[in-house]
């Protein structure tokens, strides 16, 4: 087994664990007085606990493989992980959570990678699985992205189409760097037209760093960094995944993606990849470089162009950065599962100190509205 296989493989056993309620509290023997709980608190933790239980949720970001997938990319590690089931202890899971609806996703890298026919070929079979499978045996809760054989873009807009118009998926989802290009490079004009004649979405995930970007960026020669996975880590959950996201998106905009296509819609996740932390320094400096290049202003983009879920980091913090600059019109509830515990994200919502109006347009109603969909 390779190291980042290794990596990956001790990070999947293990779902990301978030402080929640009375955990983070720290309450329990040897304590001094004041870090003791009155009964009053402890009645007002039990009131957060117990709010917004009836709140349906749909989640946006929700991850599937298959046996032949992670044959393709070299993934088997990640057979014990949840990845390939999508029937009943996966809803048993979204039961205990209360998500009414999963919109499943290929793991990354899906077949983006894989090249002709092969590729073409692939990608209609893991689309149909999933419409003749779970989204047949449980009706109602499951939807989908395609996946597309993306080094074909020709065949990727045309398999995007046949996915939305006969079986009813939902947009597409691509994952980081395709080869050595991103979505802004004129390869992939096919598909972000088609994308917006079919008023489709498409959600950009990231993806494991091409050979040439871990070198340059994240490889560390001292051994102990080395046998501790550090560096992978680094290019990936920790931080190269998030920033290569917001790198994309980035590009998009000032290439002109969406002067070209004005109605196309993108999503990003885990609130917003960083973004939101650089949001006014980026929207500044890039607004006064191209106010004569692009038809609106920077920043505007974000409002028109862009949707942010909340995947993996359920954190009040980072909901309240991303919720200051981005219209809560914009924002997605997701779990990153099987990569983050659905309950956990689920309660965590549930407890955030919003509006229930604010809190039902994240659950649900936002992605009923840019989905079509009902939960």
């Amino acid at each position: 087994m390779k190291p980042i296989e290794k990596l990956l493989k001790s990070l999947a056993m293990g779902p990301r664990k978030f402080l929640s309620g009375a955990a983070a509290l720290g309450v329990g023997a040897g304590l001094s007085a004041p870090a003791i709980v009155s009964r009053a608190a402890a009645t007002e933790i039990s009131d957060i606990s117990l709010r917004d239980q009836d709140l349906p949720f749909i989640g946006t970001e929700e991850t599937f493989s298959t046996h032949e997938l992670m044959v393709l990319n070299d993934r088997l590690f990640l057979e014990d992980t949840g990845l390939a089931e999508i029937g009943p202890r996966r809803i048993g899971a979204m039961d205990e959570a209360g998500i009414n609806v999963q919109i499943l996703s290929a793991h990354t890298p899906g077949v983006q990678n894989v090249p002709g026919q092969e590729g073409i070929d692939f990608a209609y079979r893991l689309n149909k699985m999933l419409v003749d499978g779970p989204m047949a045996t449980y009706p109602g809760r499951f939807q989908a992205f395609a996946t597309l054989p993306l080094q074909n873009p020709e065949a990727s807009a045309d398999e995007l189409e046949r996915a939305v118009r006969e079986d009813g998926l939902l947009g597409a989802l691509t994952n980081g760097i395709i080869g050595k290009k991103f979505l802004d490079h004129p390869d992939f004009e096919p598909v972000l037209a088609r994308a917006e004649a079919l008023d489709v979405p498409i959600y950009i995930h990231p993806g494991i760093p091409p050979d040439e970007v871990f070198q340059l960026y994240y490889s560390n020669m001292r051994p102990e960094y080395q046998e501790q996975f550090q560096d992978q880590v680094l290019s990936i959950s920790a931080y190269g995944w998030h920033q290569e996201v917001v790198t994309q998106c980035l590009r998009m905009i000032t290439s002109g993606v969406f002067d070209r296509y004005p109605k196309l819609q993108i999503i990003i996740g885990h609130m917003g990849e960083g973004l939101p932390f650089f949001y006014k320094r980026i929207v500044e400096k890039m607004g006064e470089v191209t106010e004569s290049t692009l038809d609106k202003p920077f920043e505007q983009y974000f409002h028109d162009n862009f949707w942010f879920t909340t995947s993996a980091l359920f954190q009040d913090e980072l909901l309240d950065l991303l919720l200051k600059y981005i219209s809560v019109d914009r924002v997605m509830f997701a779990t990153d599962y099987p990569f983050a515990n659905m309950k956990e994200g689920t309660d965590w919502f549930r407890a955030v100190d919003l509006p229930r109006e604010t809190k039902e347009k994240i659950a649900f109603r936002n992605a009923e509205e840019l989905f079509g969909i009902k939960v």
